[in-house]
């Protein structure tokens, strides 16, 4: 008799307990470090069936042991041809073609070409990467609308299109012949990853200009990095505009913390991704400059990094479920799907773009040229989407920036010293 009556008094209460868990694991969910211990679980159950048959075929020395049909692959994928360039510098890129006086009219025309992709390009993957991850989609009078959550299916986005845009340029021309064990792209192709991840995630956490003054910094960890477990040592100028690097992005940060109404958790995550996202990056570089010594081209580089790249995301989202769910996001909001496909677009472009400007004008002209790119990518989000930027917080703008270019300046000077030196009196190579 007691039973029923206590039994219907709970019911309330059981729903209330049912909601507030529901609504819990809904917020856990959505928690930044959750999804990546989810995404991280997801390459591991890759990664780890990979390490234990390459070990497995080390050790059985299935170079001189292996036969059937299966053979090339294991070979190309495992040991690789073991052809080494003899300088880093030989599979990198070609030599670059120095412009003549009777040329001058076309070698402008092609900087103006592209300094105006790699413009285009980054300039509309800024501000559709800030669009997708910080913006509603369908909203109307009566529906507030939902955001797009799964950062990890857009960097599956951008790794399909450069795969399918590097695949096609390889196999319509000419390239050297490849020489590295595919594996050893995974490395670099995990972190690109993760690094890519942190970016989209960080947006979330704080805002794009200050997500662009981070990337900015780079250059103050891995000098430090640099000087405590390699011991390099660096010119005067290179701890100067490290310090204006520094002081530009305090300036801005604590300029713009009052009118930011975050809560410390949410400072602290956005800080965490940036560092990450750093760390990464930093990571894939490094990785990539040492696979150089094999004798590839860049587009080489993208290719092989991209196939464990959609192997890895494609693998991860199957594994959670995650691909479907935004599949039928795309299918609800179609300027969501146009958003995906025009940002993948402009990742892939801004690559070749990359390769082509390297080509043709060296590393110095391609430094300005994104420099400028951030300068300008800061200048849109705030037109855009309305970023509110102080008086002191411009200024620490501009003292970023200033020390870039005098960082690219003083680095080119550097270069023309030393080609003018005896071979016995080359200065220390710099980072």
């Amino acid at each position: 008799r007691f039973w029923l009556p206590l039994m219907l008094a709970a019911l309330p209460t059981m729903a209330a307990g049912e909601e507030i868990s529901a609504a819990l694991q809904e917020s856990w969910g959505d928690f930044w470090l959750f999804r990546f211990f989810i995404n991280a679980a997801g390459y591991a159950s890759i990664v780890v069936p990979g390490f234990l048959l390459i070990q497995y075929f080390k050790r059985r020395n299935y170079l001189e042991t292996g036969r059937g049909i299966c053979f090339p692959v294991i070979k190309s994928c495992v040991f690789g041809s073991e052809v080494k360039s003899l300088h880093p510098e030989d599979g990198s890129l070609p030599p670059r073609a120095e412009p003549t006086e009777s040329s001058t009219a076309r070698q402008v025309f092609k900087l103006i070409f592209c300094a105006a992709g790699l413009q285009a390009s980054y300039l509309t993957w800024g501000v559709l990467q800030e669009r997708v991850m910080t913006r509603t989609y369908g909203a109307t009078e009566t529906d507030p609308g939902e955001k797009f959550k799964d950062s990890q299916f857009l960097v599956f986005m951008n790794r399909i299109l450069a795969f399918t845009v590097a695949g096609l340029y390889c196999a319509l021309t000419k390239q050297p012949r490849h020489g590295a064990p595919m594996y050893k792209y995974s490395f670099a192709s995990l972190s690109n990853i993760l690094s890519s991840w942190c970016q989209y995630e960080a947006l979330k956490y704080v805002s794009f200009p200050t997500q662009v003054l981070a990337k900015a910094s780079k250059v103050i960890p891995v000098m430090m990095m640099g000087k405590l477990v390699s011991r390099k040592s660096y010119e005067y100028w290179e701890y100067l505009t490290a310090a204006l690097i520094s002081v530009g992005v305090s300036m801005f940060l604590l300029s713009s913390a009052p009118n930011r109404h975050m809560s410390t958790v949410t400072t602290f995550s956005g800080i965490v991704l940036l560092a990450g996202y750093i760390i990464f990056d930093s990571f894939t570089s490094n990785w990539q400059d040492a696979l150089f010594t094999y004798k590839m081209s860049p587009v080489q580089m993208m290719f092989g990094v991209n196939v464990f790249s959609c192997l890895f995301t494609v693998g991860s989202l199957l594994e959670q479920g995650a691909l479907l769910e935004s599949v039928r996001f795309m299918a609800r909001h179609s300027e969501f799907m146009a958003h995906a496909v025009l940002l993948s677009v402009c990742s892939a472009c801004g690559q070749l773009f990359i390769f082509y400007t390297i080509n043709q004008f060296g590393a110095a002209v391609f430094t300005i040229i994104m420099t400028l790119r951030q300068a300008f990518a800061i200048l849109l989000s705030c037109l855009i989407y309305g970023h509110t930027v102080t008086v002191m917080g411009g200024l620490g703008v501009a003292v970023v920036f200033m020390a870039l270019f005098l960082r690219v300046y003083a680095r080119s000077r550097m270069k023309k010293r030393s080609k003018k030196l005896p071979p016995g009196d080359t200065p220390i190579q710099k980072v």
